[in-house]
């Protein structure tokens, strides 16, 4: 039975959780309701240096202004009626963050780092005085305040770094995060056809949109398709609208003239696969490998970013006539003489697929 745990491995690798999913506390239905609804904030703020508190007005403003340009209401005071509370806090030298009780945002980029030391702010948020255990933060370029503060020749090191957490709030964009956290898809697609909405925004939608399965915003992707500038993002995006997306995504990888397009297509169609079960997308990522099979027989015969990805997306789940062309690719490229890491990539994923698809190889 030594084979397993791989297999046990395997199926959480194809089926794991996404950020949005990664919650360490479940909520209610009751609770989704009531985050989806929110449309007026609490905000409290709270700034310490070494020298003890801090002025927070200009730390508030900026978290007020940045939630208020996306639409939200907020307020700073407790007295007045609000649907959630947004808690920002703010340290010269962070202190201690242990771990999370149960996984999920530790894993991520922009989660707390229990190794840093330096400038910090630390952003969370509370429904009904319940802390659902959100946590991101911010962080300053340098670690230590101080010696930043000598070099640019400023006199309090304490305002130095909370004039730099004020800035990295500015550019940080936790009023999307919010809106996707809270399951507000209406609110992010209105952001997403404005045109007032920089790409660097829009890009960010659509990756946090690629993780909420919102099956709602697939006519606007769809519109968003035209832009050319902003394809491959809103590919990704249409990943996350579940099993309605595919005739377009198949449709994208099937008669695309950018081989870039197709491969964000096959990667969306291998993950809603996965995801959902639904047939539909392999036939057609099986019968771009087997139409290329009869003249693969040198390395200039192959698109290798969009081979690899047609490979990995096959893999994500089992349909039988896929195993045939998966071995004799298997075959044909490891007889090539071609030590690339292009070729070591597309190895390493028909290995993987090949994997999946024979049954036999998970009996022991």
């Amino acid at each position: 039975m030594k084979t397993w745990p791989s297999f046990f491995i395997i199926v959480i690798l194809c089926f794991g959780s996404t950020p949005s999913e990664a919650r360490r506390i479940h909520l209610t239905t009751e609770q989704k309701t009531q985050l989806e609804k929110a449309q007026t904030i609490l905000i409290e703020i709270l700034a310490l240096t070494e020298k003890g508190a801090y002025d927070a007005k200009p730390l508030a403003a900026t978290v007020k202004e940045r939630l208020e340009e996306i639409g939200y209401t907020v307020t700073t005071e407790r007295s007045q009626s609000h649907d959630i509370e947004v808690k920002v806090k703010c340290e010269e030298q962070k202190t201690l963050t242990g771990t999370s009780p149960t996984g999920g945002d530790v894993e991520l980029t922009d989660a707390p780092d229990r190794l840093w030391k330096g400038p910090a702010c630390l952003l969370t948020y509370f429904l009904q005085q319940k802390d659902l255990q959100w946590k991101k933060e911010v962080r300053t370029t340098f670690s230590d305040a101080r010696q930043a503060a000598q070099k640019a020749q400023a006199e309090d090191a304490g305002k130095f770094a909370m004039d730099h957490l004020n800035q990295r709030l500015t550019e940080y964009d936790f009023p999307v995060l919010l809106s996707a956290e809270w399951g507000q898809v209406g609110r992010l697609l209105k952001l997403l056809e404005n045109p007032n909405t920089s790409k660097l925004r829009k890009i960010k939608i659509l990756s946090v949109l690629s993780d909420l399965h919102a099956e709602e915003a697939l006519p606007q992707l769809t519109k968003l398709l035209e832009s050319t500038d902003l394809q491959q993002e809103t590919i990704n995006a249409l990943a996350g609208a579940g099993a309605d997306s595919i005739p377009l995504l198949i449709d994208l990888f099937q008669n695309s003239r950018q081989a870039g397009i197709r491969a964000e297509a096959a990667k969306a169609l291998g993950h809603i696969a996965a995801k959902t079960g639904d047939p539909r997308p392999i036939p057609p990522l099986v019968q771009y490998v087997s139409s290329l099979l009869p003249q693969l027989k040198t390395s200039q015969d192959i698109n290798f970013p969009l081979l690899t990805e047609v490979v990995w997306a096959i893999g994500k789940q089992r349909w039988e006539p896929s195993l045939k062309p998966i071995a004799e690719l298997q075959q044909k490229i490891w007889v090539i003489f071609d030590n690339s890491k292009e070729m070591a990539d597309l190895r390493e994923a028909t290995s993987w697929t090949y994997k999946q698809l024979d049954l036999s190889g998970h009996i022991s």
